[in-house]
């Protein structure tokens, strides 16, 4: 079945939202410098629109999705941690708190428009005992997820609550995406 979109990702959370739908798409992979400071939201959009430029290089028949989460407390983003020191301190700066999972949308057309859209989920986190810390940080899931959790994995144990849309927490904000594109499903 020929792809009625390319999604600009590596994220295996992302592809399987699509396929959970039954949209036919073909991943591939940017390589973009990402901002990692300024505005969340600003960040979220601003990343997106730099994976689908990137991907949509050289292709001019489908359009081209690229997506970005960002985990906030008020303005400090806390991204993907590099070690383990960094996944336990961002960990701790979320414990007990509420904070904003933003996830970014770009939709370049195969004409080159962009049209861009965002969606922001509130995440409240339980206090985090060491006990709970230590079971989290030593199942290595903090890898490479924004914020050093997912909530679709152990991750849920982490949180106490969420306002809004589960999936941007997993890593796509589908009801933003169909707001922009519609026509991918029925």
């Amino acid at each position: 079945m020929r792809p009625r979109l390319i999604l600009a990702s590596r994220s295996p959370q992302r592809s399987a939202i699509l396929e959970q739908l039954g949209i036919p798409f073909a991943a591939r992979v940017p390589e973009v410098e990402e901002l990692d400071a300024g505005p969340p939201y600003e960040v979220a959009v601003e990343n997106a629109y730099r994976k689908a430029r990137a991907a949509a290089e050289g292709l001019t028949e489908v359009p081209v999705l690229g997506v970005d989460t960002v985990v906030a407390v008020e303005a400090a983003i806390y991204g993907k941690p590099g070690d383990r020191q960094q996944a336990r301190a961002t960990l701790q700066a979320l414990s007990g708190r509420r904070h904003a999972v933003i996830g970014g949308l770009c939709l370049l057309s195969s004409e080159g428009q962009s049209r861009t859209a965002a969606a922001t989920t509130t995440v409240v986190f339980r206090a985090l005992d060491r006990r709970l810390l230590e079971w989290y940080l030593d199942s290595e899931e903090w890898r490479q997820r924004a914020g050093g959790y997912a909530i679709q994995g152990r991750g849920a144990a982490l949180v106490k609550r969420i306002e809004g849309d589960y999936l941007n927490v997993v890593g796509l904000p589908l009801a933003a995406l169909l707001e922009l594109m519609p026509e991918l499903v029925g």
